[in-house]
This record gives C-alpha cells, structure tokens and sequence, in this order.
C-alpha cells in the first residue's frame, strides 16, 4: 500500500485556488498459454505523483514519476506556478469552482500481489482439460489478466480518499474450421472486480464454461451467412450495454457535447422509445455492487448514479466540476484518471440500460425471423451516433425458436434511431467490464444491461 502522501500535503493547498493531489500505483499481470505454450509472462508497474491547481478558468498541472513527499511538493508547487502562467495568458476570468460537500472515505482493504507463477498453475490443468476433451480443435489461446488501481487523494474542499481497485480476468479463445475450410472463433471472458484468487477458486469451476463455449464453437462450425437488411434482432444484454456505452454513453459526456455531439441539443427531448431508460452507475446497481465500483473520483466529488435516459427522454449529461457549472448540473464523480500523469477526463463507470418486464423466452417466441445477437468483437462509434460493431456470436430466429448459428457479421446504424425501435425489454441484466474505454486514456469501465428487441441494420455475406 502506497504511503499517505496526499493527505500530508493538504495543508500546503495554495489559498484561494482549488487544487487536488493525488498519489497512484498502478499494477498489471498478464500471462498467455498458446496451444499450450507459454508465449507471454509479463509484470508491469507504475508509480507516481500528480497536482492539479485551477485558477481563473484554467487548470495547472504537473506529476513526478516518484512516490515521496519531495516528489509531491515539486509536482504542487510546479502545477501552481502553471495555473498562474496560463491565468495570466488566458485571462478568462470565471470564478472559484463551486463548493462541494467535503469528507473522507475509509482506505479500503490491501490486497496481496500474486506471484506470476498462480496465474500460470491455474491456466496449465484450465489448458489441459482443453486440449484432452477436445483435441480435434484448430486451435485454442488461454489468457490470465490481472490490473489494479490504487489512488489517494486529497483535494482543497472535496474527499479525502485512500481507494484500491483490483480486477482480474480469464480469456479462453477456441477455434475450428468451418465446411470450406473457414476458420472460425468464439470467445469468452470471466471474471469481474477483485484480486485474482478471489475471482478464481479452482480451474475445475470452469469447465462448464468451457464446455458450454465449445457447443457454440461447433454450432459456428455449421453455421450460415446472416441476411443482409434492417432485420428485428434481440441484442444480448452485453451487446446492448456496448451500444449504450460506445454509441450514447459518450455522446452525453459534457466534454464531447461542448465539441458537438449529437446530444448537445436533444436535452430532456425524446432519443429513445419509452420502455428504454439508462444510468451511469457509481458503485452498486440492481441492489448489489456494480462490476467495477467507483466511490470518489478524482476531482474529489463523492460518486453518485449518473441518470442519462428516463423512459426515452435524455435527463442529463455526465459532468465534471467545471462542466457541471457550465450546465447547471451536479457533478455526481465522472472524473477519472488512468495513471498518475494522467488529467481526469469525464468517464463512464458502469453504463447500463434498466431491466424491463419481459421474459427472454417471451421475446424469442415473438420474433417470426430475425436473429439473437450475443457477443461482439470490434466496433466503433462517434459522436454522431453512428456505430458499426462486429458480431462474433449469433443465431438465428425463426418462427419464435434459436435457430443455427451465424458466422461473424457487422451490425450498424444510428444509435437514438435504434433506440426508439425498442419494443421490449427483458427482466434480466448482464455485465461485462473486462474491457477499456479507450477516450484519450485508457480506462476500466462496466456496461450492460437487459436484452432489447429493436430494430437493426446487419451486413450479410
């Protein structure tokens, strides 16, 4: 655990100016069997210190790669002397940030640093099990991953917080040849917020697993070519919470609506049918903790849910301090930072759309033709809306039955205009949160949500 250097500093906070220091180490764990071999074992770490001074409607910033006192104050004193050179360039003249309630969050609980070599006598019998019940596959990739985030702030007139946020995951890649000679791939990732040895008790607790993603490997084998065309689709609760992610989520970041997006104007208007609603998540959703729990950001605002989408009609942007005085909104903790030298941005946490009424059997009974879409692989989006995501996993729907498996396709469109074609929504909510949005920085971030019946345009062969 990091020494508490931010919070000895805070008497050293420059008066009137708001300013945050924050110390941060950083830590990620990757080990990669390939048909058994072992093709990479790496360790990484970083450490350091960063200031930020705002003064007059600018912000100074400097960090110090070092964990110290000394390395503080430098890093303090440098940011300060940066607000005041770009204030007296600048000249914009805004005032103080408004006043946010202040406190401090207990240091949460140390965890212990695995050796390299758990991570890699757990994925040798997860390997083998592979390789001795289904020895006829092309080939098969098994990727332990571990990072975490540990972040003391203190801040002029916000909390005070010592947080630790470790997460670990299991990739398992299976791949086979289609009739042809097409390969084929599925996919899977497991595992969620804490250390490694909480998340995985033995590897034997994933066999099903295992088996349950070759079934779908086999499945793909034999699979078609979707029909091209805006087709009724059921989009899986992990893909739904990607488009809502990828394609709203940054659409209502303040700072992207500042640059233009397509949301900037569509305040409390409708952007989506009335059974869709949609939350930034702080730390808990649905009555438990969210995948990757956020308390307090890093501008020293207590993290609240971020409400976006409520019965169809867009609530609200995610803010920062600065942003949330421009609009007139609370900032409610959407200011991460990925490393020490790193500024906080606005971010997403955990971006879900809210469960429905609807069974999922229900659903897949009331579609004549179309497909269940499960997982993606790639995709993209922009601040238009627009988005194209590729489909890794599907089947089709036919006569209200799961028919045979679709090879890798795309799906795209405009992501308001797909959400006004939802007519249903399932009872059921589904996370993912092993992934990084990738705005400027890289940061851990969870999406999800129910499945949704909509309206889609799908590429074919």
């Amino acid at each position: 655990m990091i020494p508490k250097i931010a919070e000895l500093l805070r008497g050293q906070f420059a008066p009137g100016a708001h300013s945050e220091l924050r110390a941060q180490r950083s830590l990620t764990r990757r080990v990669t069997l390939l048909q058994g071999n072992l093709t990479r074992n790496a360790r990484a770490e970083s450490q350091g210190v960063s200031a930020r001074v705002y003064q007059g409607g600018v912000y100074g910033f400097a960090s110090q790669a070092e964990l110290s006192g000394e390395a503080a104050r430098r890093a303090l004193k440098t940011a300060t002397g940066n607000a005041k050179f770009l204030d007296g360039h600048a000249r914009r003249g805004q005032g103080a940030l408004p006043d946010i309630s202040s406190g401090a969050l207990a240091t949460q609980e140390d965890f212990t640093d695995l050796p390299q070599k758990h991570y890699l006598d757990f994925l040798r019998p997860l390997d083998a099990y592979i390789a001795g019940k289904y020895p006829g596959l092309a080939s098969r990739s098994l990727v332990a991953y571990a990072d975490s985030m540990e972040k003391q702030l203190a801040t002029s007139d916000g909390y005070t917080s010592h947080i630790l946020a470790p997460r670990s995951y299991i990739y398992i890649f299976l791949n086979d040849k289609a009739q042809g000679g097409m390969p084929v791939e599925v996919f899977k990732t497991y595992g969620g917020s804490g250390t490694f040895d909480i998340q995985f008790k033995a590897p034997e607790d994933l066999y099903p697993e295992v088996d349950r993603l070759y079934e779908h490997l086999m499945k793909k084998r034999e699979g078609v070519f979707a029909q091209a065309g805006k087709k009724t689709v059921i989009l899986h609760g992990e893909l739904a919470g990607m488009l809502a992610h990828e394609a709203v989520g940054h659409t209502v970041e303040a700072d992207l609506v500042m640059g233009g997006s397509v949301a900037g104007p569509m305040l409390h208007e409708m952007v989506a049918s009335p059974l869709v609603s949609m939350t930034d998540f702080a730390h808990s959703a649905f009555g438990q903790e969210a995948p990757l729990p956020v308390y307090v950001d890093d501008e020293g605002v207590l993290a609240e849910d971020a409400e976006l989408i409520r019965n169809g009609r867009l609530t609200g942007y995610m803010v920062n301090r600065e942003l949330g005085r421009h609009f007139s909104m609370r900032p409610q903790g959407n200011a991460r930072a990925f490393g020490f030298n790193d500024e906080p941005l606005i971010r997403m946490r955990n971006t879900a759309v809210l469960p429905g009424r609807d069974k999922f059997e229900d659903m897949i009974a009331s579609v004549e033709d179309g497909y269940y879409l499960i997982s993606s692989n790639n995709g993209q989006a922009d601040t238009t809306g627009e988005f194209m995501f590729g489909i890794s996993l599907g089947y089709e729907i036919k006569n209200g039955r799961l028919g045979r498996a679709i090879f890798d396709t795309t799906i795209s469109g405009i992501a308001f205009d797909m959400l006004k074609t939802v007519d249903r929504v399932s009872d059921r909510v589904s996370w993912s949160s092993s992934g990084f949005c990738g705005k400027k920085q890289p940061m851990p971030v969870g999406l999800g949500g129910p499945d949704l019946r909509c309206q889609v345009m799908i590429g074919g062969k």
